[in-house]
């Protein structure tokens, strides 16, 4: 369907459907409609073969809307695009955002609801066992290759260890975080840095779950928050979105469908 011009998709999974027409009248079913915000990137969100629009964010989202008895309409954004047009009421929900002083004057800010975002080191599976770090610092004045995609935003300890010009000269930084997995199956590399579920997503989907596995040195993390538009949505559905979406948390549905993406296959 369309809207001022947009293109709109609707997002009812099959077990979404059937959660709704097991918690709901048919009659409520659609007491409302919200616009939520999606874009190509895995696992988060994706376009599927056939056509569907999927991954973590765009699921548990949407099951959470759901329990409300509303309605889901997808609308691919790029973020840019789509902070402006949740502060203009143009979308309704903006998942995995970061709180800033700016965002807050047009968005309500869901507080914590989903575990922290983190930027992990991940290495081969079988030097694990033996491998020293526990800190990216550690690194430092040592013969470690380290690859990672040029233009990313790491965190300070990255920033840190940049400092050091040697180990500077010696990081890989490339375009596409793809090739670095494959550097690092290689051996032409020791370490990667990505986004936790994104680096499993992405090493599963290449076929090599078992050959790199992630360390304990959390590079960066920061926790994101669902954004809603103070223009188009009201406190009180705020309010009520929070509470449920923490209960899945609880309850494992937003476990479950984490685990649809990013273990092994």
């Amino acid at each position: 369907m369309t809207h001022l011009g947009f293109r709109f998709q609707i997002k009812t999974p099959r077990y979404i459907a059937i959660l709704i027409l097991s918690c709901f009248p048919t009659a409520a079913l659609f007491a409302c409609e919200k616009t939520l915000r999606w874009d190509d990137d895995p696992p988060y969100s994706m376009q599927s073969n056939d056509g569907d629009v999927i991954g973590i964010s765009v699921d548990f989202s949407s099951a959470v809307i759901a329990r409300m008895g509303c309605k889901t309409t997808l609308r691919k954004l790029p973020w840019a695009r789509a902070l402006k047009e949740l502060e203009n009421g143009g979308l309704d929900i903006l998942p995995d955002t970061f709180r800033r002083p700016e965002r807050e004057a047009y968005a309500y800010f869901s507080g914590q609801v989903v575990p922290p975002s983190r930027n992990i080191l991940f290495i081969q599976s079988d030097r694990k066992p033996s491998f020293y770090a526990t800190d990216l610092l550690d690194l430092k004045n040592t013969s470690f290759r380290l690859g990672a995609q040029i233009g990313v935003i790491y965190g300070q300890s990255y920033e840190n260890l940049m400092a050091d010009r040697a180990f500077a000269q010696r990081t890989v930084k490339v375009p596409k975080r793809s090739s670095l997995w494959l550097m690092l199956d290689k051996d032409r590399i020791d370490g990667v840095i990505a986004n936790e579920l994104t680096g499993l997503y992405e090493i599963n989907k290449l076929g090599l779950g078992e050959a790199i596995a992630m360390t304990n040195i959390i590079v960066s993390d920061e926790e994101a928050e669902f954004a809603f538009s103070k223009v188009s949505v009201k406190k009180s559905f705020v309010t009520e979105f929070t509470s449920i979406a923490r209960s899945m948390v609880l309850d494992g549905t937003y476990e479950r469908i984490k685990l649809e993406y990013t273990k092994p296959k």
